[in-house]
């Protein structure tokens, strides 16, 4: 598998499981009915933020990745990065989100930033909640009944944190 940044021509690959996992609404605040042209721009990120793609050995495309860069926005949070995941869920448990979430570690630690922060996964998504821990990030708050869940009802949302440098 290879991960590379995305390019406009990706947008195809993604799309088919960005909308399968979006309307499912297990794991993103995302509408369920979101248009392609929207969740287009709402994923694939203009510079200094970045969008990657897991590419598997046959060409498909597995599973993306978006990195915010709060420099992006200047100011007092510029020292953290922040992500999202989808991994087309006829893939899981094929190391794809490892991997995904593994490169965006790397490009986080090289590019400087002091720590990772994910502000919304949802405290039902176990599987991305263990992905990460194993990776090192911690839960340090949870929103309670901050995401409707179509099966479980209304359920929390972790905020996860990975320091990448020693505190100063």
């Amino acid at each position: 598998m290879e991960i590379r940044e995305a390019t406009g021509d990706d947008w195809a690959g993604i799309w088919p499981f960005f909308r399968r996992i979006v309307a499912a609404g297990e794991t993103y605040p995302y509408p369920p009915a979101l248009g392609e042209q929207e969740a287009r721009g709402w994923w694939v990120l203009p510079a200094p933020d970045r969008t990657v793609v897991a590419v598997a050995d046959d060409g498909r495309i597995v599973g993306s990745a978006k990195m915010n860069c709060n420099a992006s926005r200047a100011g007092n949070a510029a020292h953290m990065a922040s992500a999202s995941f989808m991994v087309d869920p006829d893939h899981h448990g094929r190391g794809v989100g490892r991997a995904l979430c593994a490169y965006v570690i790397a490009w986080a630690r090289g590019s400087g930033f002091r720590a990772i922060q994910f502000n919304a996964v949802v405290e039902t998504n176990t599987r991305a909640v263990r992905l990460y821990e194993s990776l090192g990030f911690r839960v340090v708050g949870t929103v309670p009944e901050a995401f409707r869940h179509p099966v479980h009802g209304l359920v929390g949302v972790h905020v996860m944190h990975l320091p990448l440098q020693a505190p100063s």
